[in-house]
């Protein structure tokens, strides 16, 4: 609790004291006095709300006016003023008990508020507080904005890894709960990555940074957390909308209440004016303007919590409509460490000789499958031995290897170079078929290796009510097929150039759209990847999520969803958190507007009083907060 919510509450709990002392003192009293019970009941309404009517006042000068603050100031004050028709009831204890109460309500929502920011402030405290950098073989404490790259740092047991890098002495355990939610620590040695925010547990480590602090792991999630509540969803930003217009409808039907009825058919004044009085206390639209914000930012903490970051609340609502999840199948589904299983040869050339060609044309290339070539490879590669590399994105490669014209590639690239090959009918692949000089040479058999949880991660999306999964590879398509029936994937698309992937989605998305055409509710469709040729399928996407809080930092920015570790399993606990979300915000707003409602139309029946006003708008408004808490706790 904030200093500034004790001193709020210590006011509600001064002016509630004041109240009973003068309801006391009005019951105890020999005879009724009107003069004394205003001043006993002015003096707790006064404490609790003269910052209301500030506010109130404030808003009128500057011409912003239908605030809440400007309907529970006429409404209390009005409830004062009737004090001037001798022939009604004093209802001076009401007027004090509505800005009371609504100061009770006000201070539950700040609470409320302030609980669930500092819930994502403890969970994503991970910036560092220093960096310790060795410089001319000493250590030194120094701001990890001041750390470049290729700096060598020290990581002691305890602390926190401030910047990404790569360990290149020492082995340790890794928390990396913050990052990812996951409570297992990763056992890390010389040659891992590590991503900063995570705690060092056991030995010290000496790490190269990879990258400066603006682009590290660490400044990419505090910034992704920081901007989520810029992009409001549509039901929030439909919320705003309506109670802007909302509040001057209801302070008119008020004041067309109180007025038009005494004045055209000579009713009584005083009833009147009160039922106007109900009316603007009933109205106050606090449990929606507050309870729906508060909903999507519990569901994006909760997310967050899990290792689940949600770029904002528009894709938390979007996600729930997710009905089609598309998955591209490297790093995503698979591991995406290739391994060479085989390498088949044509006629009598030596294995080792097709792996050494592949190898030096690889030279340039970060792609999984040519890492894996190059792993394979025992010898030393040479780049004095290689030139004219001209890589063919979703094909292979050419390049001169000593004087000698090599390709590697898919079937596609071979045909394009028109040199004849063969199938592997042996095993089951990624293939690269290899040519030297226009001669087909033979081919190298690469398996990918799924991960432990990606069966479970579809069966789990089809239990959360997605009802078509779809993969889209690059690869050919009896391994596609393979790995779709190993996996229980609907339907698969193989052979995939980075543009055949978005014009796929395309398609995806337009036979969900067109559902309404057909009698159906409509749904969005998500795609999930973690490459740089991902970047554009991922913005395609009505829902982009991203694998891996190291992964492609284009996929990571073109992404609305950044899933902190690789596991595909959290794409269904995201949806499940996404739909939960929605539910409590739903429940909000029918559960707000429906006693609102029914409340109105008590007052201008002259069924309702000023008790029932405060508890639909006071006590709607604590309620809908309570519920809207939940979504924080998943």
């Amino acid at each position: 609790m904030t200093k500034k919510q004790r001193r709020k509450l210590v006011r509600i709990g001064v002016a509630l004291a004041l109240f009973a002392a003068a309801e006391l003192a009005t019951h105890l009293a020999p005879e009724k006095n009107l003069a004394f019970e205003f001043v006993a009941f002015a003096i707790p309404y006064l404490v609790a709300g003269w910052d209301v009517l500030a506010k109130a006042g404030r808003g009128i000068v500057r011409r912003q006016v239908f605030d809440e603050n400007f309907l529970m100031a006429v409404a209390s004050l009005g409830a004062f003023a009737l004090v001037l028709f001798p022939e009604t009831e004093p209802h001076m204890a009401e007027g004090a008990a509505v800005m009371i109460f609504y100061q009770v309500g006000e201070w539950f929502e700040s609470y409320a508020v302030g609980r669930s920011r500092k819930s994502i402030a403890d969970m994503m405290d991970i910036a560092p507080e220093f960096a310790t950098v060795m410089r001319d073989g000493e250590l030194a404490q120094v701001d990890p904005d001041e750390v470049a790259v290729d700096d060598l740092i020290v990581v002691k047991p305890g602390e926190r890894i401030p910047l990404d890098g790569v360990i290149v002495e020492g082995a340790s355990q890794l928390d990396t709960a913050a990052l990812t939610g996951e409570s297992v620590p990763r056992v890390v040695e010389a040659g891992s990555d590590v991503a900063s925010g995570c705690i060092n547990l056991t030995g010290a480590l000496t790490v190269r940074v990879t990258k400066p602090f603006s682009d590290s792991t660490v400044s990419r999630i505090l910034e992704l957390v920081e901007n989520a509540s810029e992009k409001k969803a549509r039901t929030e930003n439909f919320i705003t909308r309506f109670a802007r217009y909302y509040t001057p409808i209801v302070v008119a039907a008020a004041l067309l209440l109180a007025i038009v009825p005494p004045a055209l058919f000579g009713l009584s004044w005083p009833s009147w004016i009160e039922r106007g009085l109900i009316f603007l206390v009933v109205s106050c639209p606090c449990a929606l303007v507050i309870s729906v914000p508060l909903s999507f930012f519990g569901g994006i903490g909760g997310a967050s919590r899990n290792g689940i970051l949600v770029k904002g609340g528009n894709y938390l609502e979007a996600l729930s409509k997710v009905d089609t999840v598309a998955f591209d199948k490297t790093g995503t589904l698979t591991n995406g460490t290739f391994n060479v299983v085989a390498i088949h040869t044509h006629a009598d050339i030596d294995p080792d000789s097709v792996l050494s060609l592949a190898a030096h044309a690889e030279i340039y290339s970060n792609h999984p499958i040519a890492l894996s070539v190059k792993a394979a490879y025992s010898g030393e590669i040479k780049p004095e031995h290689v030139r004219d590399v001209r890589e063919q994105s979703g094909h292979g490669v050419r390049a001169v290897v000593d004087e000698r014209v090599v390709v590697i590639g898919n079937d596609k690239l071979m045909e394009s170079e028109r040199i004849p090959w063969h199938e592997c009918s042996s095993l089951t692949g990624t293939i690269l078929h290899v040519s030297l000089d226009g001669s087909y040479i033979g081919h190298i058999v690469i398996a990918d290796v799924m991960k432990d949880d990606a069966a479970s991660a579809i069966a789990d999306l089809h239990a959360s009510g997605v009802s078509r999964t779809v993969m889209l590879t690059g690869d050919r398509a009896d391994v596609a097929a393979a790995v779709a029936g190993q996996l229980g994937i609907d339907e698969y698309r193989a052979g995939l150039l980075p543009h055949k992937k978005v014009e796929a989605v395309e398609s995806l998305i337009e036979q969900a759209h067109a559902a309404p055409a057909a009698g159906r509710k409509a749904h969005a469709v998500a795609f999930v990847g973690d490459g740089i040729n991902d970047a554009p399928v991922l913005m395609r996407a009505d829902v982009g999520i991203a694998m891996g809080a190291m992964g492609s930092d284009a996929a990571i920015e073109a992404a609305d969803i950044v899933l902190m570790d690789d596991r595909p399993s959290k794409i269904a606990k995201a949806i499940r958190i996404a739909k939960s979300t929605m539910r409590i915000v739903w429940q909000n707003i029918i559960f707000a507007l429906g006693v609102k409602f029914l409340v109105l139309g008590l007052a201008v029946f002259g069924l309702a009083n000023m008790w029932l006003a405060v508890f639909a708008d006071v006590g709607v408004a604590c309620l809908a907060i309570l519920n809207a808490m939940r979504s924080l706790r998943r």
